[in-house]
């Protein structure tokens, strides 16, 4: 008798056999999809192995057959297989994530087959990884090169997977490719229309190439050869949801799988990237820059005049000054102010008590567009109350600083400017748009993003400077009340070691990455207290297990505790082996009892 050895798209682990039945034996194959009856539900399940053993006594029978042939060839299970001991995930969590959503409804489809030996592909595709480390290419003018090594991939006859971090650069990134290669690149992202059938015709071809987003990482292509990844340090290549995988680092199971060059390319070297470049694990490729580095000045906040102190301004005289001389000659000006929105937080005159989203249990945001307040973490709003709902009475102050405030400012200020075009007010996101070019930049508010809790905030502080600053070659003014920070002043000095080397020193002094792994335990659930006992019964029982796999370092509430109605706890743990310590929450986890509570498990947060 021939048993299916299944895996779900649940967060339990498997496989878990089934009977093929007298009628399927011939039919069902390795990578196909059946329907099965799991705790008496109907449920896709994904076949992962063939066998004529089983060590259970009862089991039950495949259902029927989805697939006529194998919808995940050898190397996509795999892949899947390395991501679930990697994240501590099921093997199932992480083929779904791999899948557009119809297929993981059980849409039956009608798959593109060439007439290419399928044995061949598999043999191609699970070729000796090449010896060659991953690449770095260091500059703000990447698309020749990415263009370059895509066009020397494609003569060898192999596939090329390219990752953005926005839908503008994918754009961009597709029409240069279209351009310069005479090629029609497929976009792939998650929830685009046609999502499927662009799936499907990539799985019919030999040889292309994909621009996406970051379930792109996934593109069923055949035999790549080239994995491009488009400023690797931003967070958006980090999945919110179960499995929290991060698009580089299934890049690099991928690459080493398939044999696949790897190249990530940033303005700047992240912390990790620049370890491994002094491990000798990384090589370096300098794109030169097209114009002068900007003069970079840091207004340290404490020195001001005390009548300037006390009056808590948004601008220096400094700053205001060079915004006056530049609009005098005509030239553009950019204010950067991580915020968005007019005020951070409304609160009442009277009780003092701040108006919070009813979901996230955070304080809303201050629109004056549209005169409303917004939560930035769901999509909760509501129109300004004219009296406060706590006490009924007094009335509606706001606080804080956001790019609608600063853009009132400016215009009450400088009445002649007009603004979107002399003077542009943005957060941190207009560096996406290379094309825009300023000859004064001013950034607000930097000691936001310095001081958050969080051991990469001033790596992703840095990043957003360094972006900031290309989009000028003449003057950058920054505000601050920590101007002697290795960040500021490696870019006044515009020398980065000033502040990887440092920063890469109290990094192992702590044993962060790149010199040990985190691991986030997140435990959520609709009633606070439970989610509470829960979490505290886990540490404790986490705690009392003897292992070297791993260290729990504390328990805490999450980040925010409360967040599109459910409340948090987090339990973050330290490890130097990453599959090691998977294994061990994999074994314990599932002796927990968590009624109405779900845990999920991140590793190497963001």
């Amino acid at each position: 008798m021939l048993y299916a050895k299944v895996v779900l798209g649940l967060p339990l682990e498997g496989p878990f056999d089934y009977t093929a039945g007298s009628s399927l034996e011939g039919e069902i194959k390795v990578g196909c999809r059946v329907w099965v009856n799991f705790r008496n539900k109907k449920e896709v399940a994904y076949v992962v192995e063939l066998s004529s053993k089983t060590k259970i006594k009862k089991v039950k029978e495949v259902i029927s057959l989805i697939d006529d042939e194998p919808l995940l060839d050898e190397p996509l299970l795999l892949l899947t297989e390395k991501i679930a001991q990697y994240y501590g995930c099921s093997w199932g969590e992480a083929i779904e994530a791999a899948l557009p959503e119809e297929l993981r409804r059980g849409k039956a489809i009608k798959q593109e087959i060439k007439n290419t030996d399928p044995q061949d592909l598999t043999e191609r595709s699970l070729a000796h990884p090449k010896e060659e480390p991953p690449i770095f290419v260091r500059g703000f003018d990447r698309t020749a090169v990415y263009l370059n090594k895509t066009k020397e991939t494609l003569a060898a006859g192999r596939s090329v997977i390219i990752l953005c971090t926005n839908l503008a650069t994918l754009d961009r990134l597709s029409k240069a490719i279209q351009e310069s290669l005479s090629v029609q690149p497929f976009v792939v992202f998650r929830k685009q229309p046609k999502e499927l059938e662009i799936w499907n015709k990539i799985r019919g071809i030999d040889c292309c190439v994909t621009v996406g987003l970051r379930s792109g990482i996934f593109a069923p292509v055949k035999n790549p050869g080239l994995i491009i990844i488009d400023e690797p340090q931003d967070q958006v290549y980090k999945q919110e949801q179960s499995p929290h995988y991060h698009a580089r680092q299934v890049a690099l199971i991928r690459s080493q799988i398939q044999g696949a060059q790897l190249i990530l390319g940033s303005h700047s070297l992240s912390l990790e990237d620049f370890y491994l470049l002094q491990k000798g694990r990384l090589s370096l490729e300098v794109i030169p820059p097209k114009s002068a580095y900007p003069l970079v000045k840091v207004i340290d906040l404490r020195r001001l005049a005390y009548a300037q102190r006390k009056s808590k301004p948004i601008f220096s005289k400094f700053l205001l000054d060079a915004i006056q001389l530049t609009l005098a000659e005509k030239k553009r000006v950019l204010v950067v102010v991580n915020r968005r929105g007019f005020a951070t937080m409304a609160a009442c005159h009277n009780c003092g008590k701040s108006l919070k989203c009813p979901r996230c249990n955070l304080n809303l945001v201050f629109h004056f567009d549209d005169s409303q307040l917004k939560c930035h973490h769901c999509n909760f709003k509501m129109p300004v109350p004219e009296i406060c709902p706590h006490c009924q009475a007094g009335y509606i102050k706001y606080f804080g600083l956001g790019t609608e405030k600063v853009e009132s400012e400016l215009a009450r200020i400088f009445p002649q400017a007009r603004l979107g075009q002399e003077m542009v007010v943005s957060t941190g996101s207009l560096t996406n748009l290379g094309d825009q070019r300023f000859d004064l930049i001013g950034v607000l508010g930097m000691d936001d993003l310095l001081n958050r809790i969080d051991f990469r905030a001033a790596e992703k502080a840095y990043f957003m400077l360094t972006g900031i600053i290309n989009l000028t070659s003449h003057k950058v003014i920054i505000q601050s009340l920590n101007q002697n920070h290795h960040c500021l002043q490696s870019l006044v000095q515009n020398d980065p070691e000033l502040f990887l080397k440092p920063e890469l020193k109290t990094r192992r002094q702590l044993n962060f990455s790149p010199f040990g792994h985190m691991i986030m335990l997140r435990l959520r659930g609709k009633d606070a207290d439970k989610v509470k006992a829960a979490a505290e019964n886990l540490f404790q029982r986490l705690n009392k297990i003897k292992t070297g796999s791993l260290k729990l370092l504390w328990l805490h509430p999450g980040q925010p505790p409360k967040l599109r109605g459910n409340f948090y706890y987090q339990i973050l743990i330290r490890t130097a082996n990453v599959e090691a310590a998977g294994r061990f929450l994999k074994l314990h986890l599932k002796d927990g009892h968590f009624s109405g509570i779900i845990v999920t498990v991140d590793v190497d947060p963001v």
